[in-house]
């Protein structure tokens, strides 16, 4: 191998944790919160030309982009661990068969998403809590947006893998650049040329577009070795090893965008028992979900940034520096989560009104949905950041079921059973609930983790000695 990339990889074995974190989980949360950023950026044209009833359209063809970003995840954490953890083994071979299969694999798990959602765009509408009122924005939101999802799958998972060969600022300059396009021609299509929701959604696919490209490109010289045409014909082994350790990871996002349908639904119904009406409470939801992208842009990204240490230092079998990163990244999280509470508990009213005018009722129900339903957001990026160290550790059993425990086990049973009780209520009280139960699994299971490493550290000694 390159001497350089030697040396660029030995990096994640030798500098200081405090410095590799800052290095590459900054350029990280950059990315992510770029692509909220430009999430949000629709929300908020849409919000202010199309009224709310463009937000409640754009929030029920959210969790399409979610399941999207599930698979984004599954492809590119899982072959961004498999390549890191081969070449802190110093094994190139097997690294250059992740990475081919992986890249095979964004191609075609985009064209499979995008088939779906052509095909079956009015049931997933309507299962996504889609009203009669709303049904024909969000029909033509979606009928767009989709033929972007192919391109944003890759972006997001090469993005990983870009960031895991050591090139985290360019993995950064993809998402800025499809974000800038995006703002001048949300701005473009939407007040100049008056297109309404249609001009945001084709901002979206040209802004996903330049990022793709830019994404594309980077593999023509990737790092830490050629990739040749020859090494992206998938090899069915590789398939299921990257999608065990993506797993974790995919599974989280998965569960997000049924959680997301559910309390789409469950506010559109209990919403139509209240004052509030159905509409209303989807508006709401829709704003808080790009609000929470920004939120989990922080944690996710940070967990990301990690990824690399975690799973190089793995591979080294240089376990006192696995565990000094999630220290460091844990004590991260908990600055974004103190943070996040104070502004979410201090202004819920200006910040919903960024995105638009609404009646009183609108933002009245808006500071209750803000204050409750984000009550927990102190911990809310602990779990995230723990899936993905298990994740990117080779723990794939505990990474599952961590993904599962947030999402799975505690809010989508709490969404259904707590607003048979309360009303709507019930069904913003359920996310501090959940996150409160999980944060103690994660930290639990972590705290096992680290008897574990400590255990490995000594017999790693041990044999060194003799």
């Amino acid at each position: 191998m390159d001497q350089t990339v030697t040396k660029k990889q030995n990096i994640l074995g030798t500098a200081p944790i405090g410095g590799l974190i800052r290095k590459f989980a900054i350029p990280s949360i950059i990315s992510l919160l770029i692509n909220a950023i430009y999430n949000m950026t629709d929300q908020i044209f849409i919000g202010n030309v199309v009224g709310m009833i463009g937000n409640a359209a754009t929030n029920v063809a959210f969790p399409s982009v979610t399941f999207t970003g599930a698979f984004a995840q599954l492809a590119g954490i899982g072959t961004a661990a498999g390549f890191n953890m081969c070449m802190g083994a110093k094994n190139e071979d097997e690294a250059k068969q992740y990475v081919g299969t992986g890249l095979a694999l964004m191609g075609l798990l985009g064209l499979f998403i995008l088939a779906v959602v052509l095909v079956f765009k009015m049931p997933i509408l309507r299962l996504c809590g889609a009203t009669d009122s709303i049904m024909p924005y969000a029909d033509s939101y979606l009928g767009i947006t989709a033929f972007g999802y192919p391109l944003f799958l890759f972006t997001m998972a090469s993005s990983v893998l870009i960031r895991a060969d050591g090139s985290p600022k360019y993995s950064m300059s993809c998402m800025i650049s499809g974000a800038v396009v995006n703002v001048f021609l949300d701005w473009l299509f939407m007040y100049p040329l008056g297109m309404g929701i249609k001009g945001a959604a084709i901002a979206t696919v040209c802004g996903q577009a330049i990022s793709f490209a830019m994404c594309f490109c980077y593999f023509f010289r990737f790092k830490a070795f050629k990739i040749t045409f020859g090494l992206l014909k998938p090899k069915l082994s590789r398939v299921f090893a990257i999608s065990k350790l993506g797993a974790s990871n995919c599974l989280n996002h998965a569960l997000m965008m049924f959680v997301n349908i559910i309390l789409n639904n469950t506010l559109s119904y209990y919403g139509g028992l209240s004052i509030y009406g159905t509409d209303i409470p989807l508006a709401v939801s829709g704003v808080l979900a790009k609000l929470n992208m920004i939120l989990m842009s922080v944690s996710v990204g940070l967990a990301h940034g990690c990824q690399p240490i975690f799973s190089f230092n793995k591979g080294a079998k240089k376990y006192d520096r696995v565990k000094k990163a999630y220290v460091t990244a844990i004590k991260a999280v908990a600055v974004v989560g103190i943070v996040a509470f104070a502004l979410f508990q201090l202004f819920p009213r200006q910040i919903t009104g960024i995105f638009g005018e609404g009646s009183e009722l609108y933002f009245d129900f808006a500071e209750k949905y803000i204050r409750i339903y984000m009550m927990m957001v102190l911990v809310i990026g602990v779990q995230p950041l723990t899936t993905n160290y298990f994740t990117s550790t080779g723990c794939v059993k505990q990474g599952i079921f961590l993904s599962l425990t947030r999402q799975g086990l505690f809010l989508i049973p709490l969404l259904v059973l707590l607003p048979i009780s309360f009303g709507i209520d019930g069904a913003l009280w359920a996310a501090p609930i959940a996150d409160a139960i999980t944060f103690v699994v994660s930290i639990t299971l972590v705290y096992r983790s680290f008897k574990n490493l400590n255990k490995l550290q000594k017999q790693n000694c041990c044999k060194t000695v003799d």
